[in-house]
């Protein structure tokens, strides 16, 4: 009898990418083009895992939705102007990720998949810039879904792979994350390294402190 089909889901700014001078310099020029008070570093990262119009909206929840769509789209030129100037330097990889997605994607029942706040072409663009392409069977962006923590990129990857909920596994730094698994019905394994305290990743299953970590995490959820 043939192994089930498994299902590893990534989140990608703060899990598999340290992207956060990139977002905190975009969301400060941003501001600063609309004369705005600049938000603080910590409550930029606050919000990392959102779509873009749900973390203006907390972000800039004084302001207009028209100043906050202002800001939205003055984000996505910033962040699309520093990617262009610096390439992959802008998001590089955390230590071990290329490693790890590579070993899974060797496993020939594990599918690997993202879901993440950023746009279709934000994340292709990260994608092409680390070589990426062929390892995720699933791609789930903020363009086609409500933001997170609602289900639907967990519910889709799954019906696009056709992986069982017990079979499937979230990874992600937030608890938007770690929210969004618990929505889906799946499990989910928080990482320290990311955006968000560890202390409010307690819906997750466990917690890994470092990219080898997960393959046992993964072994020791799925037995």
């Amino acid at each position: 009898m043939s192994a089930p089909l498994r299902l590893v889901l990534f989140d990608v700014d703060g899990t598999l990418v340290d992207s956060q001078g990139s977002i905190v310099a975009a969301m400060t020029a941003s501001f600063q083009s609309l004369s705005l008070p600049v938000p603080d570093r910590q409550a930029i990262l606050s919000i990392v895992g959102l779509s873009l119009p749900n973390a203006m909206a907390q972000l800039a929840s004084d302001q207009s939705n028209s100043v906050q769509h202002s800001l939205v789209e003055g984000y996505k030129q910033a962040y699309h102007a520093n990617r262009l100037k610096m390439g992959a330097a802008s998001s590089p990889l955390y230590p071990g990720a290329r490693d790890v997605i590579e070993a899974l994607h060797a496993v020939p029942e594990i599918l690997l998949g993202v879901a993440t706040g950023k746009s279709q072409r934000g994340l292709d663009a990260l994608i092409e810039a680390h070589e990426l392409e062929r390892y995720f069977v699933t791609r789930q962006v903020a363009d086609h879904h409500p933001s997170k923590p609602h289900p639907s990129m967990i519910d889709t990857a799954r019906s696009e792979t056709g992986v069982e909920a017990s079979d499937t596994v979230m990874i992600g730094d937030t608890r938007f994350d770690m929210d969004m698994a618990q929505a889906a019905g799946v499990a989910g394994i928080g990482v320290s390294w990311g955006y968000h305290d560890r202390a409010v990743l307690n819906g997750a299953a466990c917690i890994i402190e470092t990219f080898d970590q997960l393959p046992r995490a993964l072994d020791h959820i799925w037995t």
